[in-house]
């Protein structure tokens, strides 16, 4: 099998195109900029899903869906959201379509089936969802209200990429409500420690846990913590955020209850996400220039077993020696597949499994029949070593542990060498050109800086760090006084 594929030294974005293809996670479809997500790329999408949702789950919140259309008047009832989606929607303003009696065989929009109200296609859920919790909450006994649901959402955006920007994405969103300000605050932080919790356990990403300025929040916010991931070639990914909305959309769509006092009080809402973006993430992380290197607990297939044989006796015998096997490896919950295919060459095979990232390789012929041994090759080290087939199971199993730790600490110790302090604006901007990663810099807290620098440098902030400690010094642009570093980057 020939992968073809550009290295990442040449050339990263083009690298990074052509895997998600290669690798059969997905593929551009006839609608612009909208991608079809083909069954491998949806297979790592559901073990995602699965364990998120029973992360969700064990933390009180219950799922449910909500409708993809938002009447205009009820987007624009909380104003900074509206605003800050404007650009990004898609409308519905017509319901039906007729024979156009100009071209025959072609349709055209019916003139008299225009919308009373045009329809918003939900770029996010917040205002449908608010409008319909005031039904759903009249007393503190209502409360706390922990809602997700998994949806699609649009947002028509102009420069699309697979994954990472693309005009409908599959995400989950979860809208709560609370009786005070300091449970919506503390749901707000335990959600983001529940993605970080998932990135840096499943899918063995490092994060930086933090805030984001008030540019960079989510619109309607009054407090936006994020998670922030730094991929290969030195730029930074957002992978996953959580809002503390105060009142403000309860003030909007006038959700009240009654206190214990019988008090009428607006709630607290929060709300928080996460999206296919987190495959790109996955993809830019780990992968090489052999194609896709998946972590073990996302991976569809952990194992995969390649038969090596000239005779079909052969193949009856190797056969059933891994049935064997592969009854042992699924008993330990390892998934495992026999590619017994006839039609394929075992080197076709082994090129075809290590572009699709599987963990582990296991070869077996009859000198390994006859030896009592396996071959076992990883695929983030590129190493193989022989095994006896005593015990085989058991050392598979702590192999796919030591891989995703392994992973995990190469990721790590990456982002670690990557996180780079500087004192001037020269300093700086070489390490922004030179090297690439997080820049930890002082800053003025005005957005003017803030926008300046992204005007001169296209880098951002991504968060203001939440370890980060009290430190005086002066703003790497402007040199006014400054308590805190922040994180800088380039960013996808």
């Amino acid at each position: 099998m020939s992968k073809n594929l550009t290295t990442r030294s040449e050339d990263y974005s083009k690298w990074y195109n052509e895997l998600v293809v290669k690798a059969d996670l997905a593929e551009n479809s006839g609608v612009r900029g909208c991608m079809v997500i083909k069954p491998y790329g949806y297979a790592i999408w559901e073990k995602m899903q699965a364990e998120l949702d029973r992360m969700f789950k064990e933390t009180g919140h219950q799922n449910a869906y909500f409708p993809l259309f938002v009447p205009k008047s009820m987007f624009e009832a909380e104003e900074k959201n509206a605003e800050g989606f404007a650009k990004e929607c898609a409308v519905v303003t017509h319901y039906r379509l007729k024979n156009d009696p100009d071209r025959p065989g072609k349709l055209m929009v019916d003139p008299n089936a225009k919308l009373e109200e045009e329809l918003i296609v939900r770029p996010t859920s917040e205002a449908i969802i608010w409008s319909t919790y005031k039904g759903w909450v009249q007393s503190y006994r209502d409360l706390p209200l922990l809602i997700n649901q998994w949806a699609n959402v649009v947002r028509w955006e102009m420069r699309t990429r697979l994954f990472l920007r693309t005009a409908e994405f599959l995400w989950q969103e979860g809208h709560t409500a609370h009786a005070t300000r300091k449970e919506a605050i503390e749901e707000s932080e335990k959600m983001m420690n529940v993605y970080a919790d998932f990135a840096q356990n499943f899918m063995a990403i490092p994060v930086v846990k933090g805030l984001k300025t008030e540019t960079e929040r989510f619109a309607g916010a009054e407090e936006t913590y994020c998670i922030e991931a730094l991929m290969q070639d030195g730029k930074a990914l957002q992978a996953g955020t959580s809002h503390f909305l105060g009142q403000n959309f309860a003030e909007a769509f006038d959700v009240k209850f009654a206190n214990a006092e019988g008090k009428q009080e607006y709630v607290w809402g929060t709300s928080w996400g996460v999206s296919t973006r987190l495959m790109g993430a996955l993809v830019m992380t780990h992968s090489d220039d052999q194609g896709l290197v998946l972590p073990p607990n996302l991976a569809p297939i952990q194992v995969v077993v390649v038969p090596i044989y000239k005779t079909d006796e052969q193949l009856a015998q190797i056969t059933a020696e891994v049935d064997k096997l592969i009854a042992d490896l699924r008993k330990l919950g390892i998934s495992v597949k026999f590619d017994d295919r006839t039609t394929q060459k075992p080197g076709f095979k082994f090129a075809e499994w290590e572009l699709k990232g599987v963990p582990v390789r296991i070869a077996v012929g009859p000198k390994d029949i006859e030896n009592g041994t396996y071959e076992v090759a990883r695929r983030d080290t590129l190493t193989k070593e022989s095994k006896p087939k005593e015990g085989i199971a058991e050392f598979i199993s702590g192999l796919l542990e030591q891989i995703q730790s392994d992973l995990f600490n190469k990721a790590f110790n990456y982002r670690e060498t990557h996180i780079t302090e500087v004192n001037s604006f020269d300093e700086f901007t070489a390490v922004l050109e030179n090297k690439g990663g997080f820049v930890s810099a002082h800053w003025d807290g005005t957005a003017a800086t803030e926008e300046r620098i992204k005007e001169l440098t296209k880098a951002t902030i991504r968060c203001i760090p939440l370890d980060g400690v009290e430190e005086a010094g002066s703003c790497v642009f402007t040199g006014n006084p400054s308590t805190k570093r922040v994180f800088f980057a380039k960013a996808y």
